[in-house]
């Protein structure tokens, strides 16, 4: 595969800064935190200036928990006004780059695909990723720091790892600074695409850094956390990523089956993860009664409103799959991947790549495949003949359960 040159570009201290350039003030020295105080003194802080979190102050936090002695400034959040510099931004580079060769990762972070790029600005990668962020400045105000990479996940690691503490807030790695960087970082859940969850499993191998991870061979990890998860830790601990620009991106071009629920009220964790296992039995349910399969796996989580956060992601399979089981592995996957300990209010589930349904390649290793489909196609006769909630799991029973009110999805076909 042709090496590429990413850039992983992200604005610092986004939210707060946004309001430092509204006041004509330098978030670098303005002690500012984005909280909505009359929420009282519980109330969640979502953003503090690059000044305070040089004092040790964290991002996200309670307002009862800032220093007293800082003089801090509020700011209630203003989610309009993080739009419209979002938009200036992405506006920017666009003026650099086609459409199809950038990823909007979030509100203040994107992914480029600059290699075809440096011939035409007759600019090396570094050059040109100053040119974007000055370009930043110059429109926005705002400051940006850029990871240059090989291949998506070492661009973001670069930029998350190295950038935002490099005077310049650029940092380039290549495949060569895997041993001496990507190795030596500590704890896990530092490096982009290791949760929590992931890091204690772990660390519980006695794996505490990135090259301890090599203690084993890949199919280990298979074996041991699944074929989507152990491949992954195993190709993130060596810098492999085959992932495009276009693959981030073609999931909103696919013909897909999707699912979200908006809860009544902030669901915890473990609420969230009862959730998202009942609406994957519901659209698994839709791929075999259209005799459909799925490639794309999706999750999409967006925690309580007042934090204005969320998180997006995507698993391409290597098979096809229609098995619920199979699939909701995946789902788990991108959920300990991605998942904070923070009130959950929404959450989305989408399949894309959908194929017809072929004869099916059996693995030698498992003899139950037949029989689960058979399971599954019995429980929806069940259900179509006495009701959609027939037949339900027992954990449907708890508090947190959705699925016995199905009117509140809704449905994206």
């Amino acid at each position: 595969m042709k090496e590429r040159v990413i850039f992983s570009i992200d604005l610092k201290s986004f939210f707060a800064s946004c309001e430092c350039i509204e006041r004509g003030l330098d978030p670098f020295t303005t002690p500012l935190v984005v909280a909505d105080t009359l929420r009282g003194a519980g109330a969640m802080t979502l953003a503090a200036t690059p000044y305070l979190r040089s004092k040790g102050v964290p991002s996200r936090g309670r307002v009862f928990e800032l220093p007293k002695n800082l003089n801090i400034i509020f700011a209630r959040p203003r989610m309009k006004l993080y739009e419209q510099y979002s938009n200036k931004v992405r506006d920017v580079f666009k003026s650099f780059f086609s459409e199809e060769d950038i990823h909007f990762y979030s509100i203040d972070e994107a992914f480029m695909d600059a290699t075809d790029y440096l011939k035409y600005y007759k600019m090396n990668d570094i050059s040109l990723a100053k040119k974007i962020m000055e370009t930043i400045k110059e429109k926005t105000g705002l400051t940006s720091t850029c990871g240059i990479g090989p291949n998506i996940f070492l661009a973001k690691v670069a930029m998350d790892y190295d950038a935002k503490n490099n005077k310049s807030f650029i940092s380039k790695w290549t495949y060569k600074d895997i041993e001496n960087k990507l190795w030596e970082i500590t704890p896990l859940s530092k490096i982009w695409g290791f949760g929590k969850r992931t890091e204690k499993k772990l660390n519980n191998l006695g794996i505490y850094k990135v090259k301890d991870i090599n203690k084993y061979k890949k199919e280990f990890y298979i074996r041991r956390f699944g074929n989507v998860a152990g491949n992954d830790i195993w190709c993130k601990a060596n810098g492999i990523d085959f992932t495009t620009i276009k693959d981030l991106n073609e999931r909103t071009h696919e013909k897909s089956m999707s699912m979200s629920h908006i809860f009544y009220r902030d669901y915890t964790m473990e609420e969230t993860f009862l959730a998202m296992k009942e609406i994957n039995d519901i659209l698994c349910e839709r791929l075999r009664k259209r005799n459909k399969t799925t490639k794309l796996i999706y999750l999409g989580i967006r925690y309580s409103r007042d934090l204005h956060k969320s998180f997006h992601d995507t698993v391409l399979l290597n098979n096809e799959e229609d098995i619920p089981e199979n699939i909701f592995n995946v789902l788990k996957y991108i959920y300990d991947k991605n998942i904070e300990n923070l009130p959950v209010r929404q959450i989305a589930i989408a399949f894309s790549k959908l194929n017809d349904k072929k004869n099916r390649q059996l693995s030698l290793f498992d003899k139950n495949e037949i029989k689960t489909d058979e399971y599954h196609k019995i429980i929806d006769q069940i259900n179509e003949k006495y009701g959609s909630t027939s037949l339900l799991r027992a954990s449907s029973l708890l508090k947190g359960s959705t699925i016995r009110n199905r009117k509140n999805f809704k449905n994206e076909i």
